[in-house]
């Protein structure tokens, strides 16, 4: 009687499906493995070929990092909006126009700095969510409906440039220069522009452990606001998909938008913002980097788009949408930034800069099929 009771409960512990993972094979399921992986690897190269060459300095490391950061940037929105099924190939023109609505009423139409900003994050938003609007209302691919306000806004941004100032980059006009409005404006200059942690890296520097200029001060000058705002965004965006009712809706609504809809789930409303957030990253791009040049370009952000799907991509995303990580786009962007600046710190030609990202691009597609479909299979 007693073996009959736990035959049972043998059988149930022995059952596959309930059986116990090892950590590795834990790790090798996230999303994010592959980017991880290929991270360690491009570390381990440069490590070997520019390690002696001052890549790994405080001062080369921030030049790399503020790279990656801002292709970062963008890597959330994209993510997110992958996870969901959803592309936006605006991102790129979002960039440049967006350049320009920030830049034209303050050196133009006499407006504050600050105003300009707020100007610009909102016309910003209301086309990410015309974006959204037209492929939730037409149920037209989002790649058509974005391609098509790719060109537009492309358009838009060196025309409106010409009508208003007959130029196509804008930095000064009279006595306004755009740099020392950014630059004196509180709030501004506070989210956009400079660094921080300044006086900690002086005083690293007096304390010997980073490189000095001649005024004593450390030659790495802080960390770049764009490192802050990629950092924040992706904490924000990680603790979006993995710990809330949304992140929930957006796995499910990539996986079958039919089925969310018919258990409840808000898919129009949930598509619409993740074009609206994508749109908020273009447009923090757009100002940081304005105020990083002082000066705003109707022709920036080419292939932005391309590169923010790329590091998605690299990051567990996939192109069919339902499964992705926010922080596996974060190592694709690292990654991004890494092989840009570290070429120029060894003998490599910088043309093979792009031959090495259409490389990653495909080994991370076979990667992530690899794992999903060894893991669904639920081989060992």
């Amino acid at each position: 009687m007693n073996q009959q009771a736990t035959k049972p409960a043998s059988t149930a512990l022995d059952d596959d499906r309930v059986r116990q993972l090892s950590p590795l094979r834990k790790l090798m399921s996230r999303p994010e493995f592959g980017a991880l992986a290929g991270t360690v690897l491009v570390f381990a190269i440069f490590g070997l070929s520019a390690g002696g060459s001052g890549m790994f300095s405080a001062e080369g490391i921030i030049n790399w990092s503020t790279v990656a950061a801002y292709l970062g940037v963008l890597a959330v929105g994209a993510a997110l909006l992958m996870i969901a099924g959803e592309f936006d190939l605006s991102v790129g023109s979002m960039i440049g126009f967006g350049g320009m609505l920030f830049a034209i009423p303050a050196l133009y139409w006499g407006w504050p700095i600050w105003l300009s900003a707020i100007f610009t994050f909102g016309v910003a938003l209301c086309l990410g969510w015309l974006n959204g609007w037209i492929v939730v209302r037409t149920g037209l691919p989002s790649f058509i409906v974005t391609l098509a306000f790719f060109f537009i806004l492309r358009g838009l941004s060196l025309a409106v440039s010409v009508i208003f100032t007959g130029k196509t980059i804008l930095s000064t006009h009279g006595d306004l220069v755009l740099r020392d409005m950014i630059a004196h404006d509180p709030l501004i200059s506070f989210l956009f522009h400079g660094y921080t942690l300044t006086g900690l890296f002086d005083a690293l520097a007096r304390a010997g452990m980073l490189a000095v200029r001649d005024d004593g001060r450390a030659l790495a000058i802080g960390l770049p606001k764009a490192v802050l705002w990629w950092l924040a965004l992706t904490a924000a965006g990680a603790f979006v998909l993995a710990r809330t009712r949304v992140g929930n809706w957006i796995q499910a609504i990539g996986g079958d938008a039919n089925a969310a809809k018919n258990v409840g789930i808000p898919v129009a409303r949930v598509k619409i913002g993740l074009f609206m957030l994508m749109a908020f990253c273009a447009t923090v791009f757009a100002i940081l980097q304005v105020a990083d040049a002082g000066s705003a370009a109707a022709d920036r952000g080419l292939q932005k788009e391309f590169e923010a799907i790329i590091a998605a991509v690299i990051g567990g995303c996939l192109l069919t949408g339902g499964y992705g990580s926010v922080i596996g786009a974060a190592f694709g962007a690292l990654i991004f930034g890494m092989v840009q600046i570290g070429i120029g710190y060894t003998s490599i030609d910088n043309n093979w800069y792009r031959v090495f990202l259409g490389l990653m691009l495909l080994v991370a597609v076979l990667f992530n099929n690899f794992i999903r479909t060894r893991f669904a299979q639920g081989k060992r």
